[in-house]
């Protein structure tokens, strides 16, 4: 049987098989809450001012949104989520949340976390990658400058040097410890310099397999000619390219920036557009997993399929480790639990770190299940359906 045709992204026994009635009800009412877009934007502003103000909400959130979106709040607190996922073979990639300060002393905080969670990844086959972003580890106006050729100070020269050993740790560890790692995404006007550390990482560990993945943002008009460059200097270097392909984070910010400084915005102009773009890329990765690896970091359903479809057709197992699918923590249960279980790929984005500094990701993840267009009510009405298929068993 072709594998494609047992997976249906509708099957809820299978999706929510990890959950008990009770955790069900309980996304229920969480999903039933984050269906308002009224009660998500006085709720956030709500328990930020309580947070600033040192109120004793952590209690509230803990249990709720925190729990169901984050691992824990360490490593170690997320070891739950980790051996829940694997019972149904899903990966875990640990991602910690916590937004830094912005100075020397929490770029090498990150790090050090950063080095934990790769520590943890090695030799454990439920992690199958490690992330992070740049701008945890070096300024964003330096990032910037470098991006705009602008003349560095000594001193700006020093931290940039700084940031980029801190970056080089990082891939030398995943490399030395056999752990792949993800160098996320970020705004236009720093992504340049990120692509650029990246490529050099790639260069120095990625000689015999793709360890270090650079994230391609599918509603920018440009990325699928940049992953096209990208393979052919992978190929003229004699490396291997990973890549992360996703639509995309910074939409709203990237328009209006691009509106207030007078310049062509550098996103897709409709979604359709976005929609083809990421698909096309596929397409092209599919077709040259001889020197690519990557991951289809999507919760679109006919993106999913598309993937199944052209593995198929190339004769790639669904187990084949250059291909993954990934989807975050608490989100999209139907995608990676029906995936998992016709034998691909999956992995899960698990954030971590302590409540009050993860609130901003929580938050972004609310906000989004309200704006993105059905997908909290698509997430909703697969737990309904869920609950009553269950009700009608016990009958």
């Amino acid at each position: 049987m072709n594998p494609i045709t047992k997976v249906s992204f509708d099957d809820t026994a299978v999706a929510f098989s990890s959950k008990s009635d009770a955790e069900l009800y309980k996304m229920y009412l969480l999903f039933k809450s984050m269906n308002s877009n009224m009660f998500v934007k006085a709720g956030g502003a709500l328990l930020n001012t309580a947070l600033k103000l040192h109120m004793p909400v952590k209690f509230i959130i803990k249990p709720t949104i925190f729990n169901h979106f984050c691992g824990g709040e360490t490593i170690e607190e997320s070891e739950r989520a980790i051996q829940e996922l694997a019972k149904y073979n899903i990966g875990t990639i640990l991602d910690y949340s916590v937004e830094g300060e912005g100075d020397e002393k929490s770029f090498d905080a990150t790090r050090d976390e950063l080095l934990h969670a790769i520590e943890k990844a090695h030799g454990n086959k439920n992690i199958p990658f490690s992330v992070f972003k740049i701008t945890g580890l070096i300024d964003i106006n330096l990032l910037e400058k470098v991006q705009k050729r602008q003349e560095l100070s000594v001193e700006e020269r020093a931290a940039y040097e700084r940031g980029r050993d801190r970056v080089n740790e990082i891939c030398k560890r995943c490399y030395q410890r056999d752990v792949r790692v993800f160098i996320d995404a970020e705004e236009s006007w720093i992504q340049e310099t990120i692509d650029n550390l990246t490529y050099e990482m790639m260069e120095l560990y990625n000689k015999e397999k793709a360890n270090i993945y650079n994230t391609y943002q599918l509603y920018r008009h440009d990325r699928l000619d940049v992953i096209k460059r990208d393979y052919e200097n992978a190929i003229k270097g004699g490396y291997y390219l990973g890549a992360k392909l996703v639509r995309g984070a910074y939409m709203e910010k990237e328009r209006r920036r691009a509106q207030a400084e007078g310049y062509e915005s550098p996103i897709n102009p409709t979604k359709q557009a976005s929609d083809e773009l990421f698909d096309n890329a596929l397409r092209f990765c599919t077709a040259h997993v001889d020197r690519l690896s990557f991951c289809n970091g999507t919760h679109n359903e006919d993106s999913c399929y598309l993937l199944m479809e052209l593995m198929d057709e190339h004769n790639i197992a669904p187990n084949d480790p250059r291909v993954y699918f990934a989807q975050l923590y608490g989100m999209s249960d139907n995608l990676s639990y029906n995936l998992a279980h016709a034998g691909y790929n999956v992995a899960k984005y698990v954030p971590y770190g302590p409540v009050e500094a993860v609130m901003p990701y929580l938050l972004r993840r609310a906000n989004e299940n309200t704006a993105i267009a059905g997908q909290s009510s698509r997430e909703f009405s697969l737990i309904q359906k869920e609950i009553e298929r269950r009700k009608k068993k016990k009958h």
